[in-house]
């Protein structure tokens, strides 16, 4: 067992699930505030169509932030093998890290709001989000197919865009090694 790789293991685990707090929290709330609604006074009187608008903001969040965490863990991951890793450069990555996580969420958020505006205007004599205010589920669903395309096609773009900030080691010449 190495137990070097199973501890980096545990700390990518810990972080992905405070991301995705985060991402869950930024997602309800900050979406909440730029689309108008409030989420949580929707799920409470039982509203299944913003219920599935809402499940599926963060499912498209998701799909928008992964990359971050995969960017992130591939940078570790080759620290760690190649060693030694300065402390600095490691307090320097975990820094970058959580910029990048950071800019990732906030990004994907205004990249699903937008898409929704765009959407309702791409769409006149219809507005989706005052219909699923009143629970109609046909305009949910519709809205939920179009944040998951947006999500997917967003995704690789704003990768490139942001993978820039991770600071990948460097390793010597002819010292490259696959990934385990």
């Amino acid at each position: 067992m190495d137990l070097t790789l199973f501890v980096v293991g545990l700390v990518k685990v810990v972080f992905g699930g405070l991301v995705a707090a985060l991402g869950i929290g930024l997602g309800m709330h900050g979406l909440g505030r730029l689309l108008d609604s409030h989420p949580v006074e929707e799920l409470r009187q039982g509203n299944v169509a913003a219920g599935l608008v809402h499940a599926t903001s963060l499912v498209s969040l998701g799909l928008l932030v992964q990359h971050a965490l995969k960017a992130t863990g591939d940078a570790v991951d080759i620290a760690v093998q190649n060693p030694p890793v300065p402390p600095i450069a490691v307090l320097q990555l975990m820094g970058l890290s959580l910029v990048h996580v950071a800019l990732s969420l906030a990004v994907g958020v205004a990249v699903l709001a937008l898409g929704v505006r765009l959407f309702d205007r791409m769409t006149p004599g219809i507005d989706e989000l005052a219909e699923v205010r009143k629970g109609n589920i046909a305009a949910a669903l519709i809205l939920c197919a179009f944040l998951l395309v947006i999500a997917l096609l967003t995704a690789p773009g704003l990768q490139a865009t942001l993978n820039g900030l991770i600071p990948f080691p460097q390793l010597p010449t002819g010292m490259l090694r696959a990934p385990a």
